[in-house]
């Protein structure tokens, strides 16, 4: 855990969150600053802080954030979603600890 992570914060407990899914390798959460009517983030419980520091050891949970985040959508009913990693500050990540954005509930236009 990071000390000021408040990802990791949320995935000890420590602060809140609406947790949507929760298992020993993500934990799945509505956004507090929501950009479309469904707005989750899917978060590795092990701290990485972005796509750059991914490593050969993290392709099973990488894996896994992928297959949790089709479970979940399917479990919801969410049919048609967009999935968004930002990397880094000037790609518009504000925390550092790698996170899958689902959005849905609205039409998305193109990036």
């Amino acid at each position: 855990m990071e000390n000021n992570c408040i990802f990791c914060k949320i995935i000890n407990k420590e602060a809140k969150a609406e947790i949507i899914f929760e298992d020993d390798k993500i934990i799945v959460f509505k956004d507090i600053y929501p950009k479309a009517p469904i707005h989750w983030l899917f978060v590795p419980k092990k701290h990485i802080p972005t796509h750059m520091e991914i490593t050969e050891e993290d392709k099973e949970i990488m894996g896994h954030l992928h297959i949790i985040t089709q479970k979940v959508a399917q479990e919801n009913n969410v049919n048609h979603y967009k999935l968004i990693m930002n990397c880094g500050y000037e790609a518009g990540q504000r925390v550092f600890h790698i996170h899958l954005h689902l959005l849905s509930g609205k039409i998305m236009g193109e990036v």
